[in-house]
């Protein structure tokens, strides 16, 4: 009986601590959302390309003469439109998974999450703008990818050390897309799309269905 109380003490001061220094309220659920988000995201923005350029274009990485600022900014609509419904749902239900564990939403461990994930993911933005500035098209996919990654990989300390595979999985594709020039919008709904689904279906099934049993 001794012993089993002190098992049990030890995995309470355990809890505590790892919940003190980590922010354990990530939905599983939002990745699969951020997912199909992203493929059709992919989708709508290869029928869109299909529709504003030749068939035979080869997507050759520094071809800046066959994009025009038009397809550019429907470009950007659709990948504002896939980041808006994939934070504005990975804030709902990281929400109500806090509130339903009793846990802060918002304190300093999240902050430190916030800021290590966005840092590398800003830089990775502004740098893909420069990619554009000089026609540089058939890396931008390639750099977000890895951008995104090192992100992933940097935020991982401060939450579910699984973060890291997922971070470490898009850094390897995003490296891989840059010997496929052309072929970045079918990266993007791998890395983007598919490997998040995985991802949040793991993540749902190793934490969050555990939590509600």
């Amino acid at each position: 009986m001794e012993n089993e109380k002190y098992l049990k003490d030890i995995s309470e001061i355990k809890n505590m601590m790892n919940r003190s220094s980590r922010f354990i309220s990530l939905s599983g659920l939002s990745g699969v959302f951020a997912g199909c988000y992203a493929i059709l995201g992919a989708i709508a923005a290869r029928f869109i390309i299909s529709d504003s350029i030749d068939h035979n274009y080869d997507y050759d990485a520094t071809a800046s003469e066959y994009i025009n600022s038009e397809l550019v900014q429907e470009l950007f609509l659709i990948a504002i439109a896939v980041l808006v419904l994939a934070i504005g749902t990975a804030i709902f239900l990281t929400t109500r998974k806090a509130k339903k564990n009793e846990l802060k939403i918002w304190d300093s461990t999240s902050k430190r999450l916030v800021i290590n994930f966005f840092a590398p993911l800003a830089a990775g933005g502004l740098f893909c703008l420069v990619l554009l500035q000089y026609g540089i098209i058939g890396l931008i996919a390639p750099c977000l990818l890895i951008f995104y990654g090192l992100a992933l990989i940097h935020a991982s300390k401060y939450t579910f050390a699984d973060l890291k595979g997922l971070g470490y999985s898009n850094l390897i594709l995003g490296l891989l897309a840059t010997q496929f020039i052309g072929f970045g919008l079918y990266f993007w709904a791998v890395g983007f799309g598919l490997f998040h689904i995985i991802y949040g279906i793991w993540m749902h099934n190793k934490y969050d269905r555990k939590n509600a049993e």
